[in-house]
């Protein structure tokens, strides 16, 4: 799916980000960089362990605060957003998807999915209906009251995606979606994620895994908290 101008902001736009931890001593997680992200666009970013994967994800997942540079996420600038504020970004726009699925193993898939929306306090029709729509979307519907115990890893993660989902989020950020399945069932993932894309869906990736780097429109590298994009664009750090 081409990236279509929308005359909206970018979902994500950092202008000379980075973390420093103040150490001693001080330690550059995430070197100063510049990203955009528009609207619609599948972004992969690749890097071994310890690159700042995980420190850039948490960043753009308003989990952290970085210590130089501004964040805006829709258009608006986080720099001085408080936490509850964070909360509340975070709960209209982000949905995350991570590696461990984060399920609670004594809820059925349905009430796992429906959690996202009790937060909101949502009421339980409406929690129901659409919790029911995102298992549908992802073709759970069936396993809808089954426990994640009783549920492949394949299955685990389709519940994972649905809870990003029902909350109508304008991006999705997935930290390793596929490290814990095999290569068929990754497959199936990836192919679900592609289809997300393709209904309009933003999406970032991080992987540590070039195969599924290469899922994306873009592909960006992270080396020693640099962020390199590495295709379409040939070559140009970005920090």
């Amino acid at each position: 799916m081409s990236v279509v101008p929308t005359g909206r902001p970018p979902v994500i736009e950092l202008d000379g980000l980075g973390l420093t931890y103040p150490g001693p001593p001080p330690v550059a997680a995430l070197h100063p960089c510049d990203l955009r992200v528009e609207q619609g666009e599948f972004v992969t970013i690749v890097g071994p362990s310890g690159s700042g994967k995980s420190t850039l994800l948490n960043v753009l997942g308003l989990l952290d605060d970085p210590t130089q540079g501004t964040y805006r996420l829709q258009g608006e600038d986080t720099s001085s957003a408080n936490d509850s504020r964070k909360a509340a970004l975070r709960g209209r726009h982000i949905g995350f998807v991570f590696q461990s699925f984060h399920l609670l193993p004594h809820r059925t898939a349905q009430e796992n999915v429906e959690l996202a929306m009790l937060y909101q306090r949502k009421p339980r029709r409406i929690r129901r209906r659409k919790a029911a729509e995102v298992l549908t979307r992802v073709g759970l519907a069936h396993r809808a009251q089954a426990l994640p115990t009783q549920l492949s890893g394949g299955e685990r993660q389709r519940v994972a995606i649905s809870r990003a989902l029902v909350s109508e989020p304008s991006l999705l950020l997935c930290d390793e979606p596929t490290g814990n399945l095999d290569s068929e069932t990754a497959a199936s993932i990836l192919g679900l994620l592609d289809q997300l894309h393709h209904d309009g869906m933003t999406i970032l990736v991080i992987t540590h895994d070039k195969q599924v780097a290469d899922r994306g429109q873009r592909i960006l590298t992270i080396r020693d908290g640099v962020l390199f994009e590495t295709a379409p664009v040939e070559g140009g750090a970005l920090c």
